[in-house]
């Protein structure tokens, strides 16, 4: 691509499809004097924000997912390359790819998060968290499993095992699981087994701060817990989960120890850089927090190398109130909109003012008609918070087909109560109850519907 004055335009590569980096690429995509270049491992954007929804059969992957050449395909300033990131030379502004080099004169990393099992890496076998499409596929595999294998098993202390979920952590994503989870054991499938009563389930969340939802108010907190309550979710507060291992969660409520007999075990507590954080440290000297993220400038960028940004939940910006902004979506879409401007005004010449986050609520949902708003001026809870949680959630969906299917699925299951998704797939997924074990999954034949 050539611009008016006969010059190569302006190359920003931007890794990462995700929130930060699909929303960079979207604000320059129109600009004649940028060439943007999409890299990512997948060839789609995933909408993290209902994965959960996926681990517990109300949607499928497809419709929380869209494909990044898809939505940028009228972007003629715009190529997408499927790939991985291996390095970056920031002297001689180059980044590296398996077999491919690229350079680049912006370059923009927004590369996210992982889960984080704080030196227990062990456990993520037994107890998957939820960052991809694999890990819903997965969580959901275990979670209807669990209930077959118990319409199998005739031994009492075992049926139990199996009709016990474990949830650890009580931030969003644990309290949405929970609240879903608990909804399937005691409202969709209890007319579906002949065997057990899946009212019997037992459903627990367990998080180590004094309260679930900590980054809430604590009288929001409060309504998050009583709802859950309400569904049959047992809540532990104020409960390290210490080990596990065997099918057996052990966990430390004050001075007492208890150990959870629970054959699904799903994590939700914690998270930890991408390893893009590391390579920039290594390469430019940048500061990590704690959990590895690029400590970044007032504008995003990393200090010393005004050409380089990091976006989302790889960022660690604590510039606006001495805390670091939450891995939240709102974030990353503000921050891949701030950088591209940013970009274009230095194109242009133009001075450009610090990042500054715009606040405009959190949201959190529980159940059926309950969830909890924040939105600074006015906090509620009850079906109008559920009501708001829906309509925000189908506005921020990237394509309009998602929007539709994503809408016409709630409506359906919200006067059913059914859910469709509801899928074990794998040709290894036939499970024996006598066995202890869930089957391995065989991801040469899985099915991702």
């Amino acid at each position: 691509m050539i611009n008016a004055e006969n010059q190569s335009p302006h190359h920003v590569v931007v890794v990462g499809g995700g929130f930060g980096g699909l929303y960079a690429a979207k604000a320059l995509s129109r600009d004649k004097n940028v060439f943007v270049t999409l890299i990512d491992k997948r060839n789609f954007h995933l909408f993290q924000p209902l994965l959960y929804q996926v681990a517990t059969g109300t949607l499928s992957p497809a419709d929380i997912s869209s494909p990044l050449r898809s939505v940028l395909n009228h972007s003629k300033n715009t190529q997408v390359l499927m790939g991985e990131v291996l390095d970056i030379n920031p002297q001689e502004k180059k980044v590296t790819l398996q077999n491919q080099e690229l350079t680049y004169d912006s370059l923009i990393v927004a590369t996210g998060v992982s889960h984080h099992y704080f030196g227990n890496d062990n456990w993520e076998q037994v107890a998957p968290g939820l960052k991809t499409v694999e890990d819903a596929l997965e969580m959901r595999r275990k979670i209807f499993v669990a209930f077959e294998a118990a319409e199998k098993e005739t031994d009492i202390e075992k049926r139990r095992a199996w009709l016990t979920f474990v949830v650890v952590g009580g931030g969003p994503t644990g309290v949405e699981l929970a609240g879903a989870i608990a909804e399937l054991a005691y409202s969709t499938l209890k007319k579906d087994f002949r065997n057990i009563d899946t009212s019997e389930a037992q459903v627990l969340l367990i998080e180590g701060m004094e309260r679930i939802l900590p980054p809430y108010t604590p009288d929001l907190s409060a309504k998050a817990a009583v709802s859950l309550t309400k569904l049959g979710v047992t809540v532990k507060t104020k409960a390290l989960v210490t080990d596990i291992s065997d099918d057996i969660v052990t966990m430390r409520q004050d001075d007492k120890v208890e150990q959870i007999p629970a054959k699904t075990i799903l994590w939700a507590a914690g998270v930890k850089a991408s390893p893009m954080g590391a390579i920039i440290a290594e390469k430019t000297g940048a500061e990590l927090d704690r959990v590895g993220r690029v400590v970044v400038a007032s504008d995003l960028s990393v200090p010393s190398y005004p050409n380089i940004f990091v976006v989302g939940d790889l960022a660690s910006f604590s510039h606006q109130n001495g805390k670091p902004l939450p891995g939240v979506a709102p974030v990353a879409m503000q921050e891949g909109s701030y950088v591209a401007k940013l970009i274009q005004n230095t194109i242009e010449g133009k001075q450009s003012v610090p990042f500054r986050y715009l606040d405009r609520g959190s949201l959190a949902v529980i159940g059926r008609n309950s969830a909890v708003v924040d939105l600074g001026f006015i906090k509620f809870s009850g079906i109008l918070a559920w009501l708001t949680w829906v309509f925000v959630h189908i506005y921020f969906l990237i394509e309009f087909d998602n929007k539709l299917v994503v809408m016409l699925q709630w409506g359906w299951n919200y006067w059913t109560r059914n859910r469709g998704a509801r899928l074990i797939t794998g040709e290894d997924s036939l499970v024996d109850s006598k066995s202890d074990r869930y089957p391995p999954i065989n991801n040469k034949t899985a099915v991702n519907i």
